[in-house]
């Protein structure tokens, strides 16, 4: 019988230290426009969405990762937050992976979209709110505001895409030439690969 109650127990006290899709939970800090550490310890990265990043170790900031970092906190101040998972809980490094809903219903990850702060990520198999994203990231950008307010700091006379990734490259980026040729897009313009719901690619940064 002791046995029993402490079994029960020990599942009682994990419940409450692992967040899960029906309840609520705090953000005990913001790290930056998608990624918080939530009251249990734990770090949570947003799914679908990448947001510009803080500068380390003396590094500038990217455009806009301070806009987006200040809304994701004013969002998240003295709030609660659901999550809902997709596919992948976690990533390679540990962090738990989520959509991120406040008490109103609002999803934080499309709010951040829908300001300009921060674009769509692509990530299979974690493509359960991809085209609810993209809605937002396109009203933005008609809408010119935020990360959309300007054009690409070196644009290039065209750029190439990734259908399976959902990446877009620089014309002479090693990665982009390596592209699959059934997999390949060309896009004639920075604007048009955002605009299909393509990010770019970590090592050449169009």
């Amino acid at each position: 019988m002791k046995f029993r109650i402490l079994f029960f127990t020990v599942l009682l006290f994990l419940a409450s230290q692992s967040p899960s899709a029906a309840s609520y939970i705090g953000v005990r800090y913001v790290h930056d426009g998608d990624t918080v550490v939530l009251a249990t310890g734990e770090t949570l990265r947003y799914l679908g969405i990448d947001a510009p990043e803080m500068g380390r170790k003396g590094e500038k900031d990217r455009f806009m990762a301070l806009e987006s970092r200040n809304l994701n906190a004013h969002l998240l101040r003295n709030a609660r937050i659901r999550l809902e998972f997709d596919e992948e809980r976690r990533d390679r490094y540990g962090r738990l992976l989520a959509y991120v809903f406040l008490d109103s219903g609002e999803m934080v990850n499309c709010l951040l979209i829908r300001k300009g702060l921060a674009f769509v990520l692509a990530a299979k198999p974690n493509m359960k709110y991809f085209s609810r994203l993209l809605d937002c990231q396109r009203q933005a950008m008609k809408e010119r505001i935020g990360l959309w307010s300007r054009g690409p700091e070196k644009p290039e006379p065209f750029y190439l895409g990734n259908r399976n990734s959902y990446r877009f490259h620089r014309p002479d980026c090693s990665s982009g030439r390596r592209i699959a040729r059934p997999n390949r897009v060309r896009f004639d313009t920075w604007e048009q690969a955002y605009w299909e719901g393509f990010s770019p690619c970590r090592r050449c940064q169009p």
